[in-house]
């Protein structure tokens, strides 16, 4: 795999976009006041943006594995983060970097989850309508509503890529489309004929584009992956949204970034400098090292999760009652079960049983009978986890 660039913006704005993305997927780039409860504000309530989370998300918190619970739940990469990322991030502190990050048509973001708030945050309004496909990653409406916009969910077609015509129904009129690709929690890959037919759908008008294309790099597709960025009939209205926490398994270190047209990125840096302030430069310098280092560590990443994803997946299709769809990319599956038992209680049912998941309904109302399990754990916690998630169904037959 040839280096990868690393398009950081100056201590100046930005003015010159990073180049378009090769098929090889990836190139670019919180004191705690703790009050007595004598001295607390007995009637505080939470702001309007924070009750309108709390009515609608769906997202839940899911434990790691201890003791004798196995948990297929986490979306996280088990490996260490490559050696020579964390020298040079003690290099980068040794050494005295601290700088702050200027924004331009490149924004570094602490983090993917950073990233997607500031550009959902910085565009919508009170109103304004979001499109986002159903099921998929429920930050996305949370982030929606913070901002006071409507959600619009999409039913996905039963292969679990976009329904293209529902789809150009709801995009009418809408101010931003959001999507991860590869997906979580369905694990498919969106192809080049879907990204050009969303191209057709928005032409002629000013809705714009939020691609979360954080597992980019985990793609096993005979096709060669196809960012947003490639289309060119999508050009000037994309935010492009990556974090290094998946590919380079660098979750916990926080850095992420966007690249989109510059006014849309400057509205995003207010949000983010807001919200978070500036950059790490440490981990900046972490990342670059990443980018111009790592592709063999993605690669040997990669193999792993593939014989994770044929492990996982041929368990689930020997289990009675399991519709398993094929895992193109990300680290997940999403099978739908045919027992009359909603997704949350089937978790908690699970649970029981020693095994964690996430429930489908989590990720949209579509989402209900489905299970999104990750096998971005050990292959001995795939081995046992999909024999507990057996025995759990079987008690329920």
């Amino acid at each position: 795999m040839k280096p990868r660039r690393f398009y950081a913006p100056s201590p100046r704005a930005a003015t010159n976009p990073p180049a378009a993305r090769t098929t090889s997927a990836t190139t670019q780039i919180s004191t705690l006041m703790t009050l007595e409860p004598a001295t607390a504000v007995a009637d505080f309530q939470p702001s309007e943006a924070v009750q309108r989370i709390q009515r609608t998300s769906l997202r839940v918190q899911q434990p790691q594995c201890k003791g004798d619970l196995v948990s297929l739940a986490m979306g996280e990469p088990d490996f260490d983060t490559p050696a020579q990322v964390r020298a040079a991030a003690a290099r980068a502190l040794e050494d005295g970097f601290g700088g702050v990050a200027s924004p331009g048509d490149v924004l570094i973001t602490q983090g993917g989850t950073a990233g997607l708030s500031a550009a959902i945050l910085g565009v919508v309004n009170p109103g304004d309508k979001v499109v986002i496909p159903d099921p998929t990653c429920s930050l996305y409406a949370d982030l929606v509503s913070m901002a006071g916009g409507i959600t619009v969910p999409v039913p996905l077609a039963d292969d679990l890529h976009w329904d293209l015509e529902a789809l150009a129904t709801a995009l009418e009129g809408a101010k931003m489309f959001v999507f991860c690709n590869p997906s979580n929690p369905t694990g498919i890959v969106h192809s080049r004929r879907e990204l050009e037919a969303l191209a057709d759908m928005v032409a002629g008008t000013d809705t714009l584009i939020l691609s979360d294309e954080a597992y980019s790099d985990l793609v096993y597709t005979p096709e060669p992956f196809t960012s947003a960025l490639e289309i060119e009939a999508l050009a000037g209205r994309t935010i492009y949204c990556q974090t290094f926490s998946k590919s380079y398994a660098m979750t916990g270190w926080r850095v992420g970034y966007l690249w989109g047209p510059s006014d849309v990125i400057a509205s995003a840096a207010r949000v983010h400098n807001t919200f978070n302030g500036s950059m790490n430069q440490a981990v900046q310098y972490a990342a670059l090292t990443a980018l111009k280092t790592c592709g063999p560590d993605i690669e040997r990443m990669h193999a792993s999760y593939a014989l994770r994803r044929e492990l996982m997946a041929s368990g689930l299709q020997q289990i009675p009652g399991l519709t398993v769809s094929s895992p193109e990319g990300a680290f997940y599956l999403f099978p739908k079960y045919d027992v009359e038992l909603p997704a949350a209680a089937m978790v908690a049912h699970l649970r029981n049983h020693g095994v964690a998941v996430r429930p489908g309904s989590e990720f949209g109302r579509n989402g209900e009978y489905h299970l999104r399990l990750s096998y971005a754990a050990s292959s001995a916690a795939i081995t046992a986890g999909v024999e507990r998630l057996a025995a759990g169904l079987a008690e329920l037959r």
